[in-house]
């Protein structure tokens, strides 16, 4: 069946593969299916069992912890509605619906989809509830959530004297988030896409266009119409996609100055107020010895949103001066840029988890600063651009500007 590969809009004539095989595309080397490893049935069985734990991962205290014979709790809707209530209202929303609404909707739709194919059915609403489910994939960030449990658990325990102790809500929570990864990874969406069907092989010499969500082909006239399979808007060219993703990088580089110099949360011992930013933090946790910790901590936040913001720019500038040189390579950056952006809100989702830990009233208490909204907003305008931008333009750039 032919596909089109949505990095570079090549079209490749794409066979079922054996297992433990991978096809790449010839053009730009990006992956288009993999078999090793990929199974409809372990992801749905992932995907039900993630499900089920969401409910108690949510509503069950995740750890509790004692110090000088006060006792506190966290948990996620906790630390969430402390955040809201103290004003801090953006960074609480967006925290909610990562954390807690899009892993529900994700998992019930994936759920919904797998169980129906296991089951033979084949209703009218299954391309368009898994083209959410894997749109979702990199907006529900419960595993994210779980590196910044893991931060802030890491930090207690190591920085403070305070006795921690994991609750049956932690429990449930960290086998959820391991398995929103083994479903991430053992998800065939290829063959997914095949069962609910549609899929043809292109006449040659015919004008196509691919839909970049199931990377069905269609004529090209059929531009600005529906796909047949996801019901996704067929479209050449994004629309914009140059002008939308250089500003939201403009913004998203504003934004990273106030983000590493104002506090990420502020933490009241006996009345004095003391700010920690990124760097502090990361500083602290050297100065405990914690090096590993610190060097995860740079790179989540500090290192990866940096290089995000150049490395979306980079694009943009070849197509603006269209160029040929390293297209596979800068396809390649986009990517990784899109896979691993996610994980940079990891600080701001540490203030979730530590904030209902540290409400001792006038002995300890802790919570957001300015620089925790300007990191969330900076790294959700950075993942939107690897989104908006379109790298099918880099090659369409290229080959204009060809002998």
């Amino acid at each position: 069946m032919t596909i089109a590969c949505p990095d570079c809009g090549a079209l490749e004539d794409l066979p079922r593969l054996p297992p433990k095989s991978t096809a790449v595309c010839i053009r730009c080397e990006g992956d288009l299916e993999k078999t090793a490893g990929r199974s409809v049935n372990a992801a749905f069985a992932c995907s039900l069992a993630t499900l089920v734990l969401l409910l108690p991962s949510n509503i069950l205290p995740l750890v509790s912890i004692d110090v000088l014979g006060m006792h506190a709790q966290s948990t996620i809707a906790a630390g969430i509605w402390r955040l809201l209530q103290r004003q801090w209202v953006l960074l609480g929303a967006l925290s909610a619906l990562f954390v807690i609404v899009l892993p529900f909707v994700r998992f019930g739709l994936l759920t919904a989809v797998l169980g129906s194919l296991r089951l033979g059915l084949r209703p009218g609403w299954l391309g368009v509830a898994f083209r959410w489910a894997v749109w979702l994939d990199l907006w529900a960030m419960l595993d994210v959530f779980l590196l910044a449990a893991g931060v802030g658990y890491y930090r207690l325990i190591h920085v403070s004297e305070a006795q921690i102790t994991i609750e049956p809500g932690g429990a449930c929570f960290i086998a959820a988030a391991v398995l929103i990864m083994l479903s991430r990874a053992s998800l065939d969406r290829r063959t997914v896409w095949r069962v609910i069907g549609g899929e043809l092989q292109a006449p040659s010499g015919d004008s196509m266009i691919g839909c970049t969500t199931c990377d069905l082909v269609q004529p090209t006239e059929n531009a600005g119409n529906r796909c047949p399979r996801c019901h996704a808007r067929l479209r050449f060219r994004k629309p914009h996609a140059v002008m939308s993703t250089t500003a939201l990088l403009i913004g998203a580089l504003i934004l990273l100055f106030p983000a590493n110099i104002y506090p990420m949360n502020v933490s009241s011992q006996l009345g004095n107020d003391i700010g920690y930013t990124i760097l502090t933090g990361i500083e602290d946790l050297f100065d405990a010895g914690e090096w590993p910790l610190g060097v995860l901590v740079f790179c989540t936040s500090f290192l990866i949103p940096v290089l995000k913001i150049f490395a979306i720019a980079w694009c943009v500038l070849s197509v603006w001066r269209g160029s040929r040189a390293h297209l596979p390579a800068k396809t390649k950056t986009l990517r990784v840029v899109a896979e691993w952006g996610r994980w940079s809100k990891t600080d701001p989702f540490t203030i979730v988890f530590f904030v209902p830990l540290m409400n001792f009233g006038a002995f300890a208490s802790a919570t957001a600063g300015w620089g925790a909204v300007a990191f969330m907003m900076m790294t959700l305008l950075t993942m939107t651009a690897s989104n908006t931008f379109d790298p099918r333009l880099m090659w369409d750039a290229a080959e204009a500007r060809a002998p």
